[in-house]
């Protein structure tokens, strides 16, 4: 008599866990860098000029990885980061004698912060800028945890993924990192004060139409004989948000801040060089000498946006 056993099927691997591990590593690794982040930025503060260079770089970089995407030319193989070979030759080893699903992806997760994207990057560059290890911590803390649910789902769908559609994830994945590039690209040139950047070009064309079909011209707030104007912060922007000052005199702003929690904190004036991340609430008194005040004065965001 003989006896016939079914195969036993293979169990199958929950390809949700490794990538839930792997986020968390690199939520707590990132955290970690911005302690570090902040640290430096208390030492080392960075300019608006130099912030502005480093994200237009950063997003020239962008613009390549999304053309190595797309596979345009052989040459934009180069717009990619890559770690060390020893440290690639450690993990290759680390994950072929490994077959843990536990440590493996908290390992690799951990190690992202030696090859960060464009946009991460960006926020590390932020981090730096608010010059206290705390407040480091909590922009990559922010950042890492608010795109978590983003990447989980395009690593969990990734891996479902067969080759015939794979040619079409990597194209969708360069037209996100290009439309990210072109707007690092903007928010540098704003940060800067150009008024070459897109959203001043469309400024500036929109006055002209409201000018050329008759329209009555914005109003401008003008400070008082002393010199001085109050501007509201709100987390939507600033009010007033255009102000007329006589050349050749100073001027005094006093920028006041009510329970403000938005990006709007981080105010920046570049022609002379001033930045600071506001109070949530609160009065600073910024003091524009005469020979600063002849022209035109932009004031940003720390991130670059109008």
């Amino acid at each position: 008599m003989r006896l016939w056993r079914k195969p036993e099927k293979p169990k199958r691997r929950n390809a949700a866990t490794p990538i839930a591990l792997f986020l968390g590593a690199k939520l707590l690794a990132y955290s970690i860098l911005g302690i570090f982040l902040g640290w430096i930025g208390s030492v080392l503060q960075l300019s608006p000029y130099s912030r502005a260079a480093l994200q237009i770089g950063i997003g020239i970089f962008m613009l390549g990885t999304a053309a190595r995407l797309f596979n345009l030319h052989p040459i934009f193989r180069y717009f990619i980061i890559e770690p060390p070979r020893f440290v690639t030759r450690f993990i290759r080893r680390y994950a072929k004698n490994n077959a843990s699903t536990v440590a493996t992806p908290l390992f690799l997760g951990t190690l992202t912060i030696f090859i960060p994207c464009g946009v991460t990057q960006a926020m590390m560059v932020l981090a730096v800028g608010t010059g206290s290890p705390l407040l480091g911590a909590a922009i990559m803390f922010a950042f890492i945890l608010g795109t978590t649910p983003v990447f989980f789902g395009l690593a969990y769908v990734a891996t479902r993924l067969g080759e015939v559609m794979h040619t079409r994830f990597l194209e969708l994945a360069g037209a996100v990192v290009l439309i990210l590039g072109l707007v690092s690209i903007e928010g540098g040139l704003n940060l800067m004060g150009s008024p070459y950047s897109f959203s001043n070009l469309l400024n500036a064309a929109s006055v002209s139409l409201a000018q050329a079909s008759g329209g009555s011209p914005e109003v401008a707030a003008q400070p008082d004989a002393n010199g001085a104007i109050t501007i509201q912060v709100y987390n939507t922007g600033y009010s007033p948000d255009l102000i007329k000052a006589p050349s050749g005199k100073p001027v005094s702003l006093t920028v006041v801040s009510n329970g403000t929690t938005g990006c709007t904190r981080g105010f920046v004036i570049p022609s002379i060089g001033y930045q600071r991340t506001l109070p949530e609430t609160g009065q600073t008194t910024i003091n524009i000498p005469a020979s600063a005040a002849n022209g035109n004065l932009r004031l940003h965001l720390l991130d670059g946006h109008v």
